[in-house]
C-alpha cells in the first residue's frame, strides 16, 4: 500500500484541488444510478443540470471509481455485470460479466477488486485489471455491503445489515478474522475510517446513529445518536467532520472527529431522503442521492443550506462525483487515499 502522506491524517492526499495527473482533464460530473429504472444520469455539477442519460444493467447500485481512478464502474447487482464509464468523456463503453456486484472495493495495494456479493454473502476477490475471480470468501455475515480498511491497509471491517454484527477480515489472507455484535435488531451501513486511524465509524439505520468502533479490538467505543435512518459517511476535505446522512428523517448530522460528537445538523427544506454520495472536489459541495424521492441533493457545506434539488431516475443510489483528489481509490462511491 502507498504510505500515507501524513501518518496523522489518512486522508491527507484528500485535500482541495490535489487532483491527481489521472484525472486533471475529466470534466467534472456527478453520476447517478437509478436502482428502480436501470438508468445513470450525469449532472454536470455547475449547471446543476442532467447532460447525458443511459440504459445500464439491471438494478445499478452504486458508481465506483477504479483503483488507478481511469475507469467508473457501474454496479448492475441483478444483471451480474459491470459497466464500464470512462470519466474522460462520460459515456459508457461496455459491460463485463461479474456476478452478484452489489459493492465493490479494491486492496490497498490495488491488486485485487473485492467485489461484494450481497446476496451470496460472499467476498470475491478479482484481478483488478481483468476482473478474473481469483478467490471468493464466504462470509458469516447476512446482507454484507460496506466497509473501510484500516490505516495500514492490513484488514477491513464490514458491515452486516441484516446481522446485526460486523466482521473483520485479514486483506492478505483474505479470510474472516473476527467479528463484533452490534445491539439486537441493529442494520449497520456505511463504514468509515476516522482521520487519525483509531475509530472505525458505523452507521446503523434502526439505531438511528453512528457506532465507534475500535477496529484493533474489535470493540464498541461509542454510540453518537444523528437521526433516524442513518446511512451515508462521508469525510470532510480538512478532516474536520463526517458528514452523516439520516435518510429516514431527511437531515444530515455532522460529527466532529476531535470530540466524537455532534456539531451541527441541518436540515433539507421540505424533507428528503439523503442515502449515498460524496464531497466535491474543491469541498464546497455534497452531493447526496434521494433514494425514495427521485432526486438528487447538492448541500453547500460551509452553512447547509440546498443548492439544488435535481429530479432523476427512479431509486437514486450510489451516486458518485468525479473526479476527486487522491492518489487510489479504495472504491465505493469514492474513498481515496
Amino acid at each position: 500500500m502507498p504510505a500515507v502522506l501524513d501518518a496523522r491524517d489518512i486522508y491527507s492526499a484528500d485535500r482541495p484541488g490535489l487532483l491527481s495527473q489521472v484525472v486533471r482533464a475529466f470534466p467534472a460530473r456527478v453520476y447517478v444510478p437509478n436502482s428502480d429504472s436501470d438508468t445513470v444520469d450525469v449532472i454536470d455539477p455547475a449547471t446543476y443540470r442532467i447532460v447525458d442519460h443511459f440504459k445500464v444493467g439491471r438494478q445499478p447500485q452504486h458508481v465506483t471509481p477504479s483503483y488507478d481512478l481511469k475507469t467508473l464502474w457501474v454496479l448492475d447487482d441483478k444483471s451480474n455485470s459491470l459497466t464500464r464509464i470512462d470519466p474522460s468523456t462520460g459515456r459508457k463503453e461496455g459491460e463485463v460479466a461479474v456476478d452478484d456486484p452489489y459493492n465493490m472495493y479494491y486492496t490497498p495495494d490495488g491488486r485485487f477488486a473485492i467485489v461484494v456479493a450481497e446476496q451470496r454473502q460472499h467476498l470475491d476477490f478479482r484481478d483488478a485489471a481483468t476482473m478474473k475471480l481469483e478467490h471468493s470468501v464466504s462470509v458469516p455475515c447476512p446482507g454484507v455491503d460496506h466497509m473501510d480498511f484500516s490505516a495500514d491497509g492490513s484488514y477491513l471491517i464490514a458491515s452486516c445489515e441484516f446481522g446485526a454484527r460486523l466482521i473483520k477480515v485479514d486483506v492478505a489472507k483474505q479470510k474472516v478474522m473476527g467479528k463484533v455484535a452490534l445491539p439486537a435488531g441493529g442494520m449497520p451501513q456505511d463504514v468509515k475510517l476516522s482521520p487519525d486511524g483509531r475509530t472505525f465509524y458505523v452507521a446503523d439505520m434502526q439505531a438511528n446513529g453512528v457506532y465507534a468502533i475500535d477496529g484493533d479490538l474489535m470493540k464498541i467505543r461509542d454510540f453518537v445518536p444523528t437521526g433516524k435512518g442513518t446511512h451515508g459517511l462521508y469525510a470532510s476535505r480538512d478532516s474536520k467532520v463526517l458528514y452523516v446522512s439520516n435518510r429516514g428523517e431527511g437531515t444530515i448530522s455532522l460529527i466532529d472527529f476531535a470530540t466524537g460528537t455532534v456539531a451541527r445538523k441541518w436540515t433539507l427544506p421540505g424533507g428528503g431522503s439523503p442515502d449515498m454520495g460524496g464531497v466535491s472536489a474543491d469541498g464546497k459541495v455534497l452531493w447526496l442521492s434521494g433514494r425514495y424521492n427521485g432526486e438528487v441533493y447538492a448541500i453547500d457545506t460551509g452553512d447547509g443550506h440546498l443548492l439544488a434539488r435535481i429530479k432523476v431516475g427512479k431509486g437514486p443510489h450510489g451516486l458518485c462525483v468525479y473526479p476527486q483528489p487522491g492518489r487510489y481509490s479504495l472504491g465505493h462511491t469514492g474513498v481515496f487515499r
